[in-house]
C-alpha cells in the first residue's frame, strides 16, 4: 500500500518537509517512490505537483492526516 506522507529535510531547528509517495512499510527517511511536493512550516509555503498527487490518489494512495489537511487547504479535494 502506498501513502502520501511527510519526509523531514532541512537542518536542525529549521525543518522543511517533502511530500512523498512512499510504501507504508518504509520508515520516515526511507526510499520514496516519488516526490510530489514541498511544505515549509516556517514560511507557511506549500508547493504541490497536483497532477502527480491526483494520479497516486486515483491509484489508491492514502494521505496521512497532515498531508490531507495540506491538500484540503490547497484545494486539491474539490
Amino acid at each position: 500500500m502506498v501513502k502520501l506522507r511527510l519526509k523531514r529535510c532541512g537542518r536542525k531547528q529549521r525543518a522543511v518537509y517533502r511530500i512523498v509517495a512512499i510504501d507504508v512499510r518504509s520508515r520516515r527517511e526511507g526510499k520514496d517512490l516519488r516526490k510530489v511536493g514541498l511544505y515549509d512550516p516556517m514560511k507557511n509555503q506549500t508547493y504541490l505537483n497536483v497532477p502527480v498527487i491526483l494520479y497516486f490518489l486515483e491509484k489508491g494512495a492514502q494521505p496521512t492526516g497532515t498531508v490531507r489537511n495540506l491538500l484540503k487547504k490547497a484545494g486539491v479535494f474539490k
